[in-house]
């Protein structure tokens, strides 16, 4: 009897485990379709936004070809502005969210569980509410008609995202601190020379995030680009390749950019995979 139930019991822990796998495989599908089809498309002589697959015959590279050297389509142009962007905000990102995650970790202060509050709820409206305010703060300061303008606006809400940082931080012993102390060390000394060196893998999720976020962001992007009369050579990529869905003739040098685009943040990704999964477990830990 007792065999009869253990096999039964084994039957369906092996039944559910099939059936998660499937759904696991179902979602993996879904979730590779949009690129797998972009790849095809880009590699289509005249892609046909209905099929998948390129007839027969129609496979080429041309798309690629007319992407970097088409002058109506300044894909590098469009890929240095995005990088250019995306670097100098990982940069000051990175660093104001370290500062302010180790302010709030290890520093204790009048009003700081008050400004922890204040931080979460702000944190709760969408970044788009305010866009119409920050647009007229760098029409005031006569920065709306530069598209590295952008570099200003995608830093200055950067330490609300202290939070996973903070976490990481809270698993570090204050022994550390205090010892530091003690020998004469400042803040300073403790932050720079014990907390960053031991905070590698937050270090490296902070960057990546920090940098993947301007590289596909299109709503500001987009609004600078229409408001301040930019010139198609000074878009971002996501602003550039939206501008070439608007004619039928570039859909599949659209794709074959979108597949440019995807390539160095998947490399980065996975390159330092093993660091941005160990910034995120160690900032779970503790919030």
């Amino acid at each position: 009897m007792e065999k009869k139930h253990y096999a039964s019991k084994r039957a369906l822990e092996k039944g559910n485990r099939i059936l998660v796998y499937a759904i696991l495989i179902v979602i993996c599908l879904i979730w590779v379709f949009p690129f797998f089809y972009l790849v095809f498309q880009s590699f289509g002589l005249n892609p046909n936004p209905k099929s998948i697959f390129p007839g027969p015959g129609n496979w080429t590279i041309n798309n690629y070809a007319q992407l970097f050297t088409n002058k109506s389509t300044p894909f590098f142009s469009w890929w240095l502005n995005t990088f250019i962007i995306a670097f100098f905000t990982a940069a000051l990102q990175t660093v104001l969210v370290l500062m302010t995650a180790y302010a709030l970790s290890r520093l204790r202060f009048t009003g700081r569980q008050a400004l922890m509050k204040l931080i979460l709820i702000l944190g709760m409206f969408p970044g788009f509410l305010g866009m119409l305010v920050i647009y007229y703060i760098l029409k005031l300061l006569n920065l709306n008609t530069s598209i590295y303008s952008l570099i200003l606006v995608y830093a200055a809400s950067s330490m609300m995202s202290y939070y996973i940082a903070k976490g990481f931080f809270d698993t570090i012993s204050k022994s550390l601190d205090e010892a530091v102390l003690i020998d004469g060390g400042t803040k300073n000394t403790v932050f720079w020379r014990v907390i960053l060196p031991l905070s590698k893998p937050i270090i490296i999720y902070t960057i990546l995030v920090s940098f993947t976020g301007p590289w596909g962001d299109f709503m500001f992007g987009k609004y600078i680009a229409i408001s301040g009369g930019l010139q198609v050579n000074e878009f971002t990529v996501a602003v550039g390749l939206q501008y070439l869905t608007g004619f039928d003739e570039y859909y599949g040098v659209f794709c074959a950019g979108a597949v440019m685009v995807s390539i160095p943040i998947t490399a980065l990704f996975f390159w330092l995979q093993r660091y941005y999964v160990e910034g995120i477990a160690g900032g779970a830990v503790k919030g």
